[in-house]
C-alpha cells in the first residue's frame, strides 16, 4: 500500500492536474481554483471525501444566505456574509479537485455538487429580495425595482447555469455514443476571455456583499445584473450550436 501524500505533495499533484482554464471567469481562474486547491490538499490530509467537502461548502454558503434574509442589514453582516460565501465557493472548487486527487469522483458526487450550486443560486437572490422586502435597501429605491432586480438576476443566473450544464451534458453523451469522437480544440485559455466573463463569476457576486448595508450595493448589483444579461444573450446561441454539432453522433 502506497504511503499517503504529504500536504505539499497533494498540493503539487493538484496543481499539475487542473481542469482546462478555457472559459473560466477571472475570479474562478486566478483566485477560487488556487484557494480550492489548498483546501482540497488539506481535506485530503484529514481524510475527508469529496461529498463531505461539498456538504461543508453548502454549510458555509447557506449559513451566509440565511443570515442575509433573517438579519437586518449592517456593515458587520455584509462582511460576514461575503466571507461565508467566499469560503463556501472555495470549498466548492475543492470537492472536484479532491475527487481527481483521490480517484473518488462519481456521477452521484457530480449530481450533488450541481444540485447544491443550483440551490445556492436560487436562494441567494431570494434572500436579497426577502431582505429588501423586510428592511428596504439602502437608499430606499422604488419598490418595483426592489422586486424586479433580484427576480431578473435569478432568472438570468438559472438560465445561464442550466443552459451551460445541459449543453455540456448533451455533447458529452453524444461523444460517448460516438466512441472516439474528438473533443474540439479550444486553443489557449485567453486572459481577455476570462476578464470579460468576470461579471458572471459567482465569486464576484459574493464579494459585493461587503457593501451590503451601504447605498453602493444596489447600483453595483444592478450593474452586475446588466452585465450578466450581456454575457448570457450571445452565449445561448453558442450553446445551441454546440449541441447541434453533435446531433446524430453515435446513432
Amino acid at each position: 500500500m502506497s504511503r499517503p501524500l504529504s500536504l505539499a505533495e497533494a498540493h503539487r499533484s493538484l496543481r499539475d492536474a487542473q481542469k482546462p482554464a478555457f472559459g473560466a471567469p477571472a475570479y474562478s481562474r486566478w483566485v477560487n481554483r488556487p484557494a480550492g486547491r489548498l483546501l482540497a490538499a488539506g481535506a485530503y490530509r484529514v481524510g475527508l471525501t469529496p461529498n463531505q467537502v461539498t456538504l461543508i461548502s453548502a454549510g458555509f454558503t447557506f449559513l451566509g444566505i440565511a443570515a442575509l434574509g433573517l438579519i437586518a442589514p449592517s456593515g458587520g453582516l455584509g462582511a460576514a456574509v461575503a466571507a461565508m460565501l467566499v469560503v463556501g465557493y472555495a470549498l466548492d472548487a475543492a470537492d472536484g479537485q479532491l475527487a481527481r486527487l483521490t480517484g473518488l469522483g462519481r456521477p452521484s458526487g457530480e449530481w450533488l455538487d450541481h444540485t447544491v450550486d443550483m440551490a445556492k443560486i436560487v436562494s441567494l437572490h431570494a434572500a436579497v429580495l426577502v431582505s429588501w422586502w423586510r428592511w428596504g435597501p439602502a437608499g430606499h429605491a422604488v419598490e418595483l425595482v426592489m422586486i424586479l432586480m433580484p427576480l431578473a438576476f435569478l432568472l438570468i443566473n438559472v438560465l445561464a447555469f442550466f443552459g451551460w450544464l445541459l449543453a455540456d451534458l448533451l455533447t458529452r453523451l453524444a461523444r460517448a455514443r460516438g466512441a472516439g469522437q474528438p473533443t474540439p480544440d479550444r486553443g489557449r485559455a485567453r486572459v481577455r476571455r476570462s476578464l470579460l466573463r468576470l461579471p458572471s463569476d459567482y465569486g464576484l457576486l459574493a464579494l459585493i456583499f461587503v457593501v451590503w448595508a451601504t447605498p453602493i450595493f444596489q447600483p453595483v448589483y444592478g450593474i452586475l445584473l446588466v452585465a450578466n444579461l450581456a454575457i448570457l444573450v450571445p452565449a445561448l446561441p453558442v450553446w445551441f450550436r454546440q449541441v447541434k454539432t453533435v446531433e446524430g453522433v453515435g446513432t
